[in-house]
């Protein structure tokens, strides 16, 4: 689970492995390399593994569900 209030930075950056987000709740925009986009409940975003990523303009509080998956990236 990953908890960002309104407001608040996302300290998060590149992770070894790839990511999926599933926002449980709260509003937001997420930007992954050039792409932005807005999440809200019920949004999935995939993240590749080393690629810079992270929430920011939340609106409301942000509940996460994150998986990560496969081998970490040489």
């Amino acid at each position: 689970m990953y908890h960002l209030a309104v407001g608040q930075p996302d300290p998060q950056g590149p992770h070894t492995r790839d990511e999926v987000y599933y926002v449980i709740s709260g509003r937001a925009a997420i930007q992954v390399a050039d792409e932005r986009q807005a999440v809200g409940p019920d949004s999935i975003v995939h993240v590749a593994a080393s690629v810079d990523h992270r929430f920011h303009d939340i609106i409301e509080d942000l509940d996460v569900l994150v998986f990560f998956a496969g081998p970490p990236a040489a």
